[in-house]
């Protein structure tokens, strides 16, 4: 089984705010998590607010948890929100549904983990993950 590497998990955060600095975008705040849930690593912007973490720890452990991007997640949520007020509640708020938080794969389609982002739209979350994952040679799930 291949694991997220600590070095890996720098290259997705540096990839994901060089791409924010460059579309402009507000000050950003990036949480890795492996295959398991768990913290890999985790960068905050000078000038973000204190909610950052939280919030993109929040997508991407709903992400890896769920296997799939918090993007669909959010679509699903609109379809059974009781379901996911519940999985909230139960993960005492670490689950979000919420645009901004894309799975983390190597070549042959295996997850490794997810990685979320919070501080513009969940579209602007969302592309800065996109862009972290590519920057380390990994794929986007």
């Amino acid at each position: 089984m291949t694991s997220l590497s600590l070095a890996q998990a720098n290259q997705i955060i540096a990839g994901a705010l060089a791409h924010s600095k460059q579309a402009g975008y507000q000050p950003m705040g990036v949480a890795v998590l492996d295959g398991s849930g768990n913290l890999k690593a985790f960068a905050s912007e000078d000038g973000a607010s204190m909610f950052r973490f939280d919030i993109a720890r929040a997508k991407a452990w709903g992400a890896v948890g769920m296997g799939v991007s918090s993007r669909v997640l959010g679509e699903r949520a609109k379809g059974n929100p009781n379901f996911f007020v519940s999985l909230s509640a139960t993960s005492d708020g670490r689950f979000l549904p919420q645009t901004g938080a894309v799975l983390i794969k190597d070549a042959a389609g295996q997850t490794l983990g997810a990685v979320g982002a919070s501080g513009g739209s969940g579209d602007e979350d969302e592309a800065i993950c996109m862009a972290g994952v590519a920057a380390a040679g990994l794929v986007c799930g």
